[in-house]
């Protein structure tokens, strides 16, 4: 998620070697190209995380500091 001025719907970025992909909030894949297994994990950290998630939009869309959200472990 990038603090700059972000647009609607909310939605996160992910990056895993040469791939970059966009998900939204459920962490459903809407742009880019992410392997399958990739787009499993990405979907289970954004279950676990999605508050953080919408917390961290909130303040995007206000440019304001982001808060680090904890990896999939």
């Amino acid at each position: 998620m990038f603090s700059n001025n972000e647009h609607n719907p909310p939605h996160f970025h992910a990056q895993y070697q040469n791939f970059n992909a966009v998900f939204d909030m459920d962490g459903e894949l809407i742009k880019g190209e992410m392997p399958k297994k990739q787009i499993k994990l990405i979907s289970a950290w954004a279950e676990i995380h999605r508050d953080e998630l919408l917390a961290n939009w909130e303040l995007a869309i206000t440019d304001q500091p982001l808060y680090k959200i904890d990896p999939l472990k």
